[in-house]
């Protein structure tokens, strides 16, 4: 089992910037996909993004395409999340997950970090 430590949440205004980062606890392997959920007060947990490790493909979620973006240190075994542009709806705690399956479904993620607060001040 892989642990996952989420570090970078805080508080910014409306229109701000954060860049999250999943520190790994292991190297991740040629098929491991990490991905980012967040889950917002009152609501499910919802998916974000996602890194196939190896191979560098992105897929983002609608409502954050074209403000988030993904990244990996692969030496290191640190994902990261660029957020700009941020809004109020953005507010929620954000998670990284570890699977083997190219998907958004988060029943597919085997492995969960703790989860850092984001929130943005309107």
């Amino acid at each position: 089992q892989v642990q996952l430590v989420e570090s970078g949440g805080g508080s910014v205004p409306d229109g701000g910037s954060l860049r999250l980062a999943c520190a790994a606890s292991q190297r991740p392997y040629s098929r491991t996909i990490m991905a980012w959920f967040r889950q917002a007060p009152g609501k499910n947990r919802e998916f974000v993004a996602l890194t196939r490790w190896r191979a560098g493909s992105e897929f983002y979620a609608g409502s954050v395409k074209g403000r988030f973006t993904i990244s990996r240190d692969n030496p290191k075994n640190i994902m990261y999340l660029q957020m700009n542009s941020l809004t109020a709806e953005d507010t929620a705690v954000y998670y990284c997950a570890w699977g083997t399956q190219y998907t958004s479904e988060e029943t597919a993620y085997e492995d969960w970090g703790q989860g850092t607060q984001v929130t943005v001040a309107s």
